[in-house]
């Protein structure tokens, strides 16, 4: 259940914490090949000794998944002082980055993983740490988060996760995921207020010089990429055709027929291949498409919401506000006092030529008919339309927990 981005509620765990374990201890799992900044997040929130600033002490146990030395970004080697067997002191076991969403995690570690899980320990992913969880089997039937860029490869490998690429973070109890990089330091935040309290995490937050709770979710970050994968699957030519036809009016029926699937099956797809619903990815790629506008145009608002498939400007407003936390009209004014007047971004039609013929071409590869059963010319760039359309309320962005 998602909560309003106030909300200090905390979720109970689901399971009672063994006696063996303490809740102020913290084990970091690190591998060898993970990203320095990811890894270096609990390190600071749980390994400083900061009480003089009113956050309360953490006791930190730094533990090498796997044989050492621990070879990170840049090269830099790490030694850590403990290895697996500190995870069975912890009541939070924290995996930053994975080093590769394609590579299987060692068994020993997701053992370990598995034992603090079942004698309640607090289980965090950080990024694609996601994915550790994932392979462990704790993300099974769950909601989770990771970077929205690998949202649709954790979908597509673990679909009996529930992913969401919406959320900066997300606690479900006993298991907690954030998304990429910076949502890391949110989501130890949030560990933090749940723990101890919101002045606790505001203290902490000052310290960071962060801001104690982000508003929103990734919608602001996220592009037009899709799976690599996405050449080889029928969809890719749906998903090429909706991209190119962003102005028109149709529906998610619509692309199911062109899939020649039921709207069910069609879904049920369409989820495992881009790791969201089929109307709420249409919404995202609609606003998107109207936030590039907005950035690279001096259509009106009511322009903008026509040339990005939008029944009305009233309808663009409220998915844009939902999605970015702004008004169109406040987005552009912002975004053109960040940016010198004279410095053009590309447009949206260099966009669309530049990311849907890419998935044209891989569709083309993939197909029995070969290329030229999926040539088409591209529309004509910035095309209005009177056929608009506006779908469905999306759920609300922002961070997501239990309850």
């Amino acid at each position: 259940m998602s909560q309003g981005q106030d909300s200090t509620a905390a979720p109970e765990a689901t399971r009672k914490l063994s006696g063996r374990r303490r809740k102020e201890i913290v084990s970091v799992l690190l591998f060898s090949g993970g990203p320095i900044f990811e890894s270096s997040i609990p390190l600071s929130v749980f390994g400083i000794d900061r009480q003089d600033a009113g956050v309360p002490r953490y006791r930190l146990l730094v533990s090498a998944g796997e044989e050492g030395p621990l070879r990170t970004t840049g090269g830099l080697e790490l030694t850590a002082p403990y290895g697996l067997e500190a995870v069975s002191r912890a009541g939070t076991v924290v995996v930053p980055a994975w080093r590769s969403i394609t590579s299987p995690p060692p068994p020993e570690a997701l053992d370990a993983l598995r034992r603090a899980h079942e004698e309640g320990a607090r289980i965090v992913g950080l990024c694609t740490g996601a994915f550790v969880l994932a392979a462990a089997g704790l993300l099974d039937g769950r909601p989770a988060t990771t970077h929205w860029m690998y949202a649709p490869t954790l979908a597509k490998r673990y679909p009996s996760v529930h992913v969401d690429p919406r959320e900066l973070f997300v606690d479900d109890g006993d298991v907690l995921t954030s998304a990429g990089t910076a949502a890391g330091i949110d989501l130890c935040l949030h560990i933090v207020r749940t723990d101890h309290g919101t002045e606790a995490a505001g203290a902490l937050a000052r310290r960071l010089v962060v801001p104690p709770r982000r508003s929103g979710g990734q919608e602001r970050y996220l592009d037009r990429s899709l799976p690599e994968e996405i050449g080889s699957d029928p969809l890719a030519e749906v998903v090429a055709w909706a991209l190119e036809h962003l102005h028109e009016q149709f529906d998610v029926e619509t692309l199911a027929a062109r899939a020649y699937m039921s709207r069910r099956t069609f879904d049920r797809r369409f989820r495992s291949l881009t790791g969201s619903a089929p109307l709420q990815w249409l919404i995202t790629q609609r606003v998107l498409q109207a936030q590039r506008l907005l950035e690279t145009s001096d259509y009106s608002v009511d322009e903008v919401a026509g040339r990005c498939g939008f029944r009305s400007p009233v309808a663009l407003r409220g998915h844009f506000r939902r999605q970015l936390g702004s008004s169109p009209a406040a987005y552009r004014a912002a975004y053109r006092a960040r940016r010198p007047q004279g410095e053009a971004a590309v447009l949206v039609a260099g966009v669309a030529q530049e990311v849907v013929p890419q998935v044209r071409r891989a569709a083309a590869a993939s197909s029995p008919a070969g290329p030229a059963a999926t040539a088409s010319a591209p529309p004509e760039p910035g095309k209005p339309s009177s056929d608009t359309f506006a779908p469905g309320r999306p759920t609300v962005p922002g961070q997501r927990s239990a309850s």
